[in-house]
Parts: structure tokens; sequence; C-alpha cells
């Protein structure tokens, strides 16, 4: 399930409190918490999303920001992608879907449309008969910045 923000309520609090409350859940300060974190950051990692709320509530620990990421998760509100072979990367469930550019040498990460990969779909269908779903879809290589200078190594194949 997936819940459109309110145009009247741009912190998500309505959402998050409706959402919750339909699925038999409290709204509480730690949840609104983290959902502002990955709201604000973006692509966050459960360290990164702890971070950010720490900054407002140093209390607020990992394990409560795993916690509270899967729940959000579960009712809809966040979803994750992987981005490597580290922590998931977290983002607001409301992100229009994009595909994640992710340089091996540096770890920078650009988003872009997903039509960018509207040939590669229809090929795979046509050819496989596989459908494919590249909502928060990671393609790795090297961005412009590391492409002007020497491999760093850093990265894997």
């Amino acid at each position: 399930m997936t819940t459109e923000p309110s145009t009247t309520d741009p912190a998500g609090l309505t959402s998050l409190h409706s959402t919750l409350r339909a699925r038999g859940y409290r709204t509480t300060a730690q949840r609104q918490l983290v959902l502002d974190a990955v709201t604000a950051l973006r692509h966050g990692t459960p360290d990164d999303i702890c971070a950010e709320v720490q900054r407002t509530s140093p209390a607020v620990n990992i394990s409560t920001v795993y916690r509270t990421l899967e729940l959000l998760e579960d009712v809809g509100l966040v979803t994750h992608t992987h981005l490597g072979h580290g922590a998931p990367t977290y983002h607001a469930a409301t992100d229009e879907d994009h595909l994640h550019l992710v340089c091996r040498d540096c770890g920078g990460v650009t988003e872009t449309d997903v039509s960018v990969a509207d040939a590669l779909v229809q090929r795979l269908a046509n050819e496989h008969g596989f459908v494919t779903d590249v909502a928060h879809f990671a393609i790795y290589g090297r961005c412009p910045g590391c492409t002007a200078g020497p491999p760093s190594g850093g990265g894997t194949s």
C-alpha cells in the first residue's frame, strides 16, 4: 500500500498517523523522526538515518531505527534497495521510481528516470517474456568525475 503525501501536511504526519492507525499502530515521536529522516536524506542507510534522528533526539538508538524502518516498510511508507554489499538504502515510498547510477570508484549515487531503461525492459519482455520491475534499480559503473581520472581499483566486478 502506497500512501500519497498530503499537500497540506509537508512533514507527512497525517499520512503517518492515518496509515499506522489503519493498521492498528500508534504514531510515536520516534516513528515520525525516522520517517522525517528518510524523507530528508532521500537515500539513507539505517546508520545514516540514525545519525539524522539523533541530531534532534540523541536517545533514539540504532535498534529503534531498524525496528521502525521495518514497521514503516510493512505499512508501505518506506521502501529499500541495495546499492552494494552493505546495508540497504531507504527511500520514502512516495518517491518517484528511479534508477540509481552507482559509481564503483567514489561511491556516489545519481538518480535518473526509469524511462532510461525502457528499451532494456521491452527487450527482456520480447525475448524472454520477463516482466521487469526497475523501480529503485541500481546500475554500477563510473561517474564522470572518476571516468576522467585513472581507476581507483576500489570497485568490484
